[in-house]
C-alpha cells in the first residue's frame, strides 16, 4: 500500500517497517514462496501502491484473482487483524482501473502481434525448432524481408516457407541450404500452433504496448491484467508470449537513466516458464534484456515458486525479494531451501533457513536496497493486505469494464490486409497463368506443325482416280503437241 511517508511503499512490518524505495524499483524484484502462502496478495499490495504513486501496471493473471482488483475490498476478520497488529490507519477499501486483455479474446481485448514482429528467435522457441532448423526460419525470415513481403499471419509464414523450399537451389548461394527436410519439420510445427490457438493471436491490429502507459482521472496508474488461465495451459506458448512482450517495452523506451520511480512495472507469475528449455542463445539475450531494461524506467517482478527456478544471472539483476514459506520434504526441495537462505543478506537474530520453514501464510522474509542501492538485511515480516478485492470478478463486471475501456473498438475486430500470403498466391497464380499460356502456345504450334506435315504427307500418297488419269493424259498430250510446235517453229525459222 502506497503510504505518504517520505514518498515510500510500505510493504510490510517485522521489527520495523518495510518500505520499497520507488527510485530503486527499476532493479527489479522476486516474490517467491510454495503455493498458497501469499504470493498473491504481495502481488496485489506492490501493484496496487505502484498504481498511487502513478505507476502503470502490467499483470498475468493465471488463476483469475487478480481480476478482482477492479472492485472493492471487504472487510474479514484476517484483514481486520492485519491493520490492527501493524498499526495501519485510515485503511480503506477500494477498486482500481483496470483493462482486461486477453490472447483469445474471450475475458479482455484481444491481444495480438504479426509473425515478422514476433522474429524468428522466439518463433523458433515456440515452434521447438532444432538449431538447423531454426537457422533456416532465419533465412525465411531474411527472404521476406529482402522481397519487402510482410509475415502478419501463421498463412503468411507457410506460404513464405513453401516458396523458399520450393525455390531453395535459387537461395543456396546467397543465404545458404536449405533443406527440404528442415522446411517440412517447420511446417508441421506451424500446423501444431495452429491447432493450439496461433491464428488467433498472430494477426492485426497487433498489441500497441503504449496502451499500456495510462491513467485514470486521480492519476492512479491503470492496470493492464493479461487472462492467462487458457492460455497457461500450453506453457511454452505463454513463456513465449511474455518474452515478446518484455522485448517490446525494451525496443519502445528510449534511456531514462535514474528516475524518481519506474515509467511502469511489469509482473511475471511462473516466471520458470520464460527460462524453461530456452535455448542458450535465446536465454542470454533474455538476461540481456532484464539487465538493460531496468535503463528505461521498467520494474520486473519474478513470481515463482522458488529462486533456483530464477536463472542466477537473471537473479543477479534482482533488488528487492520477499521469500514467503517453502515446504523441504525432498533431497530436492532441501536444496532449494538452502539455495533461497543463503541468497539474503544475512540477519544475525534468526536462522533464515529454519524461518523459511515456519512462515505463515502472510508472513515472508524480506530484503529491499535502501536509498543508496545496498540490500538491507533480511527480516521476518508480515505483509500489508491489499484494498482491493481478493475474490475473482464476476464475467458480468468483466463484461462491463471491457465495454466501458476506450480500448475495446481498436481491437474488436481482426483486419487481414495484403501480406505475403496474398502476394505470394497471386504471384503463383501468375506463373501459372504465365506458363498454361505458353503451353497453349506451344500446343496450338505442334498442331499446325502436325497438320501441315500430314497434309503433305497425304497429297504425295494419294492413288490417282480414272478423273486424275484422264486428265493427267491430257496434260500431257497437248504438252508434246506444244513442244512439238515450239520445236518446229523454231528449227522453221532457223531452217529458213
Amino acid at each position: 500500500m502506497y503510504i505518504k511517508d517520505e514518498g515510500k511503499i510500505w510493504l510490510a512490518t517485522g521489527e520495523d517497517k518495510i518500505y520499497l524505495e520507488p527510485s530503486m524499483l527499476n532493479r527489479h524484484g522476486l516474490i517467491a514462496g510454495a503455493t498458497g502462502t501469499g504470493k498473491t496478495v504481495t502481488l496485489k499490495v506492490i501493484a496496487e501502491s505502484l498504481s498511487d504513486l502513478g505507476v502503470p501496471v502490467f499483470m498475468a493473471d493465471i488463476k483469475g484473482d487478480l481480476s478482482g482488483m477492479c472492485e472493492p475490498g471487504e472487510e474479514n476478520k484476517h484483514i481486520r487483524r492485519s491493520i490492527d497488529t501493524m498499526g495501519i490507519e485510515n485503511f480503506d477499501y477500494t477498486g482500481y482501473s483496470v483493462r482486461f486483455f486477453d490472447v483469445f479474446g474471450e475475458k479482455g481485448h484481444p491481444v495480438r502481434t504479426t509473425i515478422s514482429d514476433m522474429g524468428p528467435e522466439l518463433l523458433s522457441r515456440l515452434l521447438g525448432l532444432n538449431e538447423i532448423q531454426s537457422g533456416v526460419l532465419r533465412i525465411i525470415f531474411r527472404i521476406a524481408d529482402d522481397m519487402k513481403l510482410m509475415l502478419i499471419d501463421l498463412k503468411d509464414l507457410r506460404s513464405m516457407a513453401q516458396y523458399v523450399g520450393d525455390n531453395a537451389s535459387d537461395y543456396k548461394i546467397a543465404y545458404g541450404n536449405i533443406s527440404a527436410q528442415s522446411v517440412g519439420a517447420i511446417q508441421r510445427a506451424l500446423l501444431t500452433l495452429e491447432d493450439e490457438g496461433g491464428n488467433i493471436f498472430f494477426g492485426e491490429p497487433e498489441l500497441d504496448i503504449s496502451d499500456w502507459f495510462a491513467w485514470d482521472d486521480c492519476g492512479r496508474g491503470i492496470m493492464n491484467i493479461l487472462e492467462c488461465q487458457k492460455l497457461f495451459q500450453h506453457p511454452l506458448l505463454y513463456g513465449t508470449f511474455l518474452l515478446w512482450m518484455l522485448s517490446e517495452l525494451y525496443e519502445l523506451l528510449p534511456e531514462s537513466g535514474d528516475l524518481d520511480k519506474p515509467k511502469i512495472a511489469f509482473f511475471f507469475d511462473e516466471a520458470h516458464l520464460l527460462f524453461n528449455d530456452a535455448p542458450k542463445a535465446l536465454l542470454e539475450k533474455i538476461e540481456q534484456v532484464v539487465r538493460l531494461i531496468r535503463s528505461k524506467g521498467v520494474s520486473v517482478w519474478f513470481i515463482s515458486q522458488n529462486p533456483s527456478d530464477i536463472p542466477e544471472t537473471v537473479l543477479a539483476q534482482i533488488g528487492s525479494r520477499v521469500q514467503h514459506a517453502l515446504r523441504a520434504y525432498t533431497p530436492n526441495e532441501q536444496k532449494a531451501l538452502r539455495y533461497a537462505a543463503k541468497s539474503f543478506r544475512e540477519n544475525p537474530g534468526f536462522d533464515t533457513e529454519k524461518v523459511l520453514q515456519e512462515l505463515g501464510v502472510g508472513e515472508a522474509i524480506v530484503s529491499v536496497l535502501d536509498i543508496k542501492g545496498v540490500p538491507t538485511v533480511v527480516q521476518r515480516a508480515n505483509i500489508l493486505p491489499p484494498r482491493s478485492s481478493m475474490n475473482i470478478a464476476d464475467d458480468s463486471v468483466i463484461r462491463q469494464v471491457i465495454d466501458r475501456s476506450p480500448l475495446k473498438n481498436k481491437y474488436g475486430d481482426m483486419i487481414d490486409r495484403r501480406s505475403a500470403y496474398e502476394m505470394l498466391t497471386e504471384q503463383r497464380e501468375q506463373e501459372e497463368k504465365e506458363a498454361e499460356r505458353e503451353a497453349e502456345r506451344l500446343q496450338k504450334e505442334k498442331e499446325e506443325k502436325a497438320a501441315a506435315k500430314a497434309a503433305s504427307s497425304a497429297s504425295k500418297r494419294r492413288p490417282q482416280t480414272i478423273i486424275d488419269k484422264t486428265v493427267n493424259s491430257a496434260v500431257n498430250t497437248i504438252g508434246r503437241e506444244l513442244g512439238r510446235q515450239l520445236i518446229r517453229g523454231i528449227l522453221g525459222n532457223f531452217k529458213k
